[in-house]
């Protein structure tokens, strides 16, 4: 009668609803993707240990009901097992708090151990008071008596150091998630709180289970990022369709930082840091969104942000201060909403099209002409998507055009450049500053690269046929495609299909912007140079080239930028330094060609400066690649037979 009294405070509801639980929070993990990472082991474990209390809870209680001999040891024994699992549990919650804070080692390792001590010191005290009868014991008339509550005393400090840890080191984690883990605390309480008042024991791993569920929401399903509390693109597509649809009007604010897409560098602490107050300081209920790894959007609801105007200025006049700071490359976009494009919800690639139209380090106001050029990057993008996906290399929306280029050395034209437009229907001819950028940042690059390959093959091919002197023809490949693992077989390929000599082909590359990139290049332009193409460094002069590192590329040509022509008028001294950097590279056996060259004077100064090709406006614009023969020169009937009979 004794053991159903005690029974009677229990009821296994509770702990079967948390052996449910875990199997469907085991569940979800297996089923969805998560980033393998140290914090997810954590949180695993916190899930194996919440399941584990609660099956020895109601183990317990269930054997309890079966004794009829008097002898509890057992049951002494499994409630210091039920304890230590459940401060294992909080130990684990310790943890798993300062793994997501990614707190330093000097951090860690101080907290680790006052959680570790704590844990001792609480499991020791439990077995050592029941043992000597202070603490939990069944009296000979099979009640219990609770004692001294050593678990209470524990469960409070370990929940102390947990709100410590999370208070000192709060700016490490974004304000939301912290009210969501503060509130699931405060509800845990209430509930154990509740439960003691009452004199029941069913809800104590029930209890645990909250912020376990809140831990899954927040950082391991929902896609908040822990540092500066972003969400992904999915969720704004979410939020926009919602706020549509209940007629709520939004502002929004984009952060473009280029260099961390690039190169997939992650944000530094202070940078994290400045995001985080940006994000949650300037506009009530804003919600930032993480489109890729160097574009923000934040987005906050109109009607409760009054005088919006004067807080986004503000916000403005505060990134400049942080700027000084990180001196990042970027484009902001910021604005009311737009009706269209919300109906649409196409702000991704809205603020795309937009960025495509911005200088670098410039702030952009949406307006209505916006949509309009909106419309014209759709089209673009599913035109380019449409010849890419069709894979014709004779496509006819793609036109090869070149640029002649003269040499000094025969003075007469024997080599150009291929130049990409696109001939699309209802728009005509578009130019590769317009649709470039929007090939590169959507993948269709490489099939457009492949296209004008193939065409200016064909129009060699035909050239040298008719008796023409085809020194080469190059071609740009953006730095891009090098990192597609089938990058030279395509090139391979369409020469060879071509039947055009190798050394007739030129491939035209800009310097590479990262350690990843110059290490691809190298390889493949090896491999390349094997089939006797020849390479140009383009652009040279208007980024920050390494010479060292040019020298271990084995470029034929460099090609010195407009820029650098334009510097040399009217100033003898960078005429000097051009002309000093262009017979290096002419000592070291490259040829240097100028770019840009539009007057006589352009000329003179060129040539007086170590070139060896000339390029510009002074020799021709663009023109379609089938007018070439209007550049080529014949060669002579004898070595045009001499080649045959070879």
């Amino acid at each position: 009668m004794g053991a159903q009294l005690y029974f009677d405070n229990y009821s296994p509801v509770g702990d079967l609803l948390v052996v449910a639980m875990s199997f469907v929070i085991l569940v979800l993990l297996s089923t969805s993707y998560v980033n393998k990472t140290k914090v997810y082991g954590v949180y695993v474990n916190i899930v194996v240990c919440l399941f584990l209390a609660a099956i020895t809870d109601v183990f317990h209680h269930n054997l309890f009901t079966q004794i009829t001999d008097g002898d509890y040891r057992v049951i002494y024994v499994l409630r210091i097992v039920y304890h230590a699992i459940l401060f294992s549990n909080l130990f684990l919650y310790v943890i798993y708090a300062i793994e997501v804070m990614r707190l330093e080692r000097n951090k860690k390792v101080p907290i680790v151990t006052v959680a570790a001590v704590l844990y001792l010191a609480v499991i020791a005290a439990d077995v050592i008071t029941d043992a000597l009868g202070k603490g939990f014991r069944i009296n000979e008339y099979g009640r219990s008596v609770t004692g001294i509550n050593v678990y209470f005393y524990g469960y409070l400090l370990f929940d102390g150091l947990i709100i410590a840890v999370l208070v000192i080191f709060r700016k490490r984690i974004y304000k939301r998630i912290m009210m969501g883990f503060y509130g699931t605390i405060a509800i845990s309480f209430l509930i154990l709180y509740l439960q003691g008042k009452h004199g029941n024991v069913s809800f104590t791993v029930g209890s645990f289970l909250l912020p376990t569920v809140t831990m899954l929401y927040l950082i391991h399903a929902n896609p908040y990022d822990i540092e500066i509390g972003s969400i992904n693109a999915k969720a704004l597509e979410d939020m926009v369709s919602h706020n549509y649809k209940k007629g709520i009007d939004m502002i929004l604010m984009s952060l473009y930082l280029p260099e961390f897409d690039v190169d997939g560098r992650t944000f530094t602490r202070d940078l994290q840091d400045a995001i985080r107050r940006f994000a949650s300081v300037y506009f009530r209920e804003g919600v930032l969104f993480q489109i890729s790894n160097g574009h923000m959007v934040l987005v906050a609801k109109k009607n409760k942000n009054q005088g919006h105007q004067q807080k986004m200025k503000a916000m403005i006049e505060a990134f400049y201060v942080e700027y000084d700071k990180f001196r990042y490359n970027y484009k902001i976009v910021m604005g009311e909403a737009i009706d269209e494009i919300s109906r649409k919800n196409e702000y991704v690639r809205f603020i795309k099209s937009i960025h495509q139209h911005m200088e670098m380090n410039e702030v952009h106001v949406i307006k209505d002409k916006d949509v309009e050029e909106f419309e014209e990057y759709e089209f673009l993008l599913a035109e380019l998507s449409d010849v890419c996906q069709k894979g014709d290399l004779r496509d006819k929306r793609v036109l090869a055009y070149c640029q002649p280029v003269y040499n000094l050395k025969t003075k007469k034209y024997d080599t150009a450049e291929a130049l990409m437009r696109l001939n699309l229907p209802g728009k005509g001819i578009i130019y590769p500053d317009q649709f470039i950028p929007i090939a590169e940042e959507n993948g269709f690059i490489h099939g457009l690269t492949k296209i004008i390959l193939q065409k200016t093959c064909d129009e060699i091919e035909k050239l040298i046929r008719e008796g023409y002197e085809v020194n080469r023809v190059s071609v740009n490949v953006s730095i891009t495609e090098w990192h597609d693992a089938g990058f030279t077989d395509d090139i391979f390929e369409i020469i060879r299909s071509s039947a055009v000599p190798d050394e007739k082909i030129a491939i035209e590359i800009t310097e590479s912007q990262t350690e990843q990139d110059f290490v691809v290049v190298k390889k493949k332009i090896n491999e390349l140079k094997e089939r006797g193409i020849k390479f140009y460094l383009d652009d040279f002069g208007t980024g920050y080239s390494n010479v060292e590192r040019i020298l271990e590329l084995p470029f034929d040509i460099i090609k010195f930028d407009r820029s650098l022509v334009n510097a040399t008028e009217d100033n003898a001294r960078s005429e000097k330094m051009v002309g000093s950097l262009a017979n290096m590279f002419s000592e070291l056996n490259y040829s240097v060609l100028y770019e840009g060259v539009e007057t006589d004077g352009d000329e003179r100064r060129c040539a007086d400066m170590y070139a060896t090709y000339l390029q510009g406006y002074k020799y021709s614009r663009p023109v379609p690649i089938a007018e070439l023969p209007n550049f080529f020169s014949k060669l002579a009937q004898s070595w045009r037979r001499l080649r045959f009979i070879v």
